[in-house]
């Protein structure tokens, strides 16, 4: 049995939708009637709803699919000139994640490198990035710095960070700019350092006690959630009146930063609040006694995160030394970021070997304090293989290389070797301790035609440069410590 699937004929007049009445029905129309093609222009047409959307449907499925190939003209207009910031945080609709975002990273000689990355990509894995493209050794120390030279200041991300919305909050047409280079003391805080990097002055429960905490006790105690840890101290608040610089007794607390306006007193009534940890930045000054007037050169800044150019809403704050800036900085890192940091910390472990920055072999450890091999005789070649290692760069001055240890951090053991500008023929061992720069001086000295350089007077001798470093990486010698870090700087 055939069954007729042809669908009816739909008439388009009121007289077929609706017949005369008295005919019987199934009466043919007569001839007079119009067809179902055909319309009359005096009369209306009524047009179902369904057919009109049936036929839209049929009419956009047999089109074929064609790219947009603007896709930037119709998407929501942005504040910066390449990235865009997140959508719930400027009021915009989404913006399609899977599509690139361009960042440019600066190193430390001037050199740019834009760089193609996704939405979400974090910190670590832009470092990755340039590693990779730089050529250079790849450990947990490298990362990346956002700098604001025009309010001198500097902050290294955490690798968890969003790249793209660390830039998406910088003005339009300013001078920020994200830098790449080592920073030995991001994650010190958790290696144990030879000195606590919270002094029990600082800390409110060793002072409330009266008793002394570990520094893996005090980490642990920063870390768990369910604890209250406070650190105080004495900072110069910079105001706006007639004198410029205040000192004030200052508290950190999980709940945000505070100062007391009578001595040091903790009531509620004289605690003045001053920022909210999570939703601000602690900003190194570089810059402080130029650009602010700061009695010393150990000043640090809270940046809210809303807060996009100006000196306007900028906290800033001077402390007393390295010791205490430090543990400002560290403190409020953990707050803010807490377990987080820490398994920052475990997966870079994880990822990377202990570095090293050795050109060849070190020498096994003696208890004698020469140790050399025999000299080759390409004695010119040994004279200045030091110039191909990382940890030396030539001819700089004595502040820049202090400059140098600082910006990549205040460990114990990392250093840098020099050309002196004051003996032509000497060069300068450039050591970081107890969070201090100091300078060594090499001399070479000659003996039955042979040169050699020395830090004591002769005492121990070395071949080259490299022998020396090599030795004093396993052997203390005169320094207060071994050469730990290279401080060294890649070009893009």
């Amino acid at each position: 049995m055939e069954l007729d699937l042809s669908p009816p004929q739909l008439s388009s007049s009121p007289e077929d939708l609706c017949p005369t009445p008295g005919t019987p029905p199934g009466t043919p129309l007569p001839p007079s009637a119009p067809l179902s093609g055909e319309v009359n222009r005096s009369q209306p047409v009524p047009i179902p709803a369904s057919r009109k959307f049936l036929d839209e449907e049929l009419r956009a499925t047999s089109l074929p699919s064609i790219p947009n190939p603007f896709p930037e003209l119709c998407s929501p207009p942005s504040q910066s000139p390449i990235l865009g910031g997140t959508s719930s945080a400027r009021g915009l609709l989404p913006r399609n994640a899977s599509r690139p975002h361009v960042v440019k990273v600066y190193s430390e000689d001037e050199a740019c490198r834009s760089v193609e990355v996704a939405a979400g990509a974090t910190a670590r894995h832009v470092c990755e990035m340039l590693v990779q493209r730089a050529h250079a050794l790849s450990d947990e120390n490298w990362g990346l710095v956002e700098c604001h030279p025009h309010l001198a200041l500097e902050r290294g991300l955490e690798d968890h960070e969003s790249v793209v919305e660390v830039q998406a909050a910088w003005p339009v047409g300013g001078d920020s700019r994200f830098v790449f280079r080592k920073n030995f003391a991001k994650y010190e805080l958790f290696k144990n350092p030879p000195h606590s990097l919270f002094p029990e002055k600082m800390v409110s429960s060793c002072l409330d006690a009266n008793t002394s905490m570990s520094h893996e006790d005090l980490i642990q105690n920063f870390l768990n959630a369910g604890s209250f840890p406070e650190i105080q101290g004495f900072l110069q608040l910079r105001g706006s009146g007639r004198k410029l610089w205040k000192r004030f007794f200052c508290f950190l607390r999980r709940s945000g930063l505070y100062y007391s306006t009578k001595g040091t007193s903790k009531d509620p009534r004289h605690l003045q609040y001053v920022a909210d940890v999570n939703e601000s930045n602690m900003y190194m000054v570089t810059q402080g006694r130029k650009l602010y007037g700061m009695p010393t050169d150990f000043g640090f800044c809270v940046k809210p995160n809303k807060l996009r150019n100006g000196h306007k809403g900028l906290r800033i704050f001077c402390s007393e030394d390295e010791q205490s800036r430090t543990c400002w900085l560290a403190a409020f890192r953990l707050f803010k970021y807490g377990m987080q940091l820490y398994k920052n910390y475990q997966q870079a472990q994880s990822r990377h070997l202990r570095p090293s920055c050795l050109g060849s072999l070190p020498l096994k450890k003696t208890n004698h304090r020469l140790s050399l091999p025999t000299p080759s005789s390409g004695s010119s070649l040994s004279a200045a293989i030091h110039r191909t290692q990382p940890w030396f760069h030539g001819h700089i001055s004595r502040e820049e290389s202090q400059r140098l240890i600082r910006q990549q951090g205040l460990v114990d053991g990392l250093f840098l070797v020099r050309e002196s500008q004051r003996n032509p023929q000497g060069f300068v061992l450039s050591l970081c301790h107890l969070q201090k720069v100091k300078h060594y001086l090499i001399l070479p000295s000659e003996e039955e035609g042979r040169l050699y350089f020395s830090m004591d007077d002769g005492q121990t001798r070395f071949t080259d440069l490299l022998q020396l470093v090599e030795f004093h990486q396993l052997n203390r010698g005169i320094l207060p410590c071994l050469l730990r870090h290279c401080c060294t700087r890649v070009a893009l």
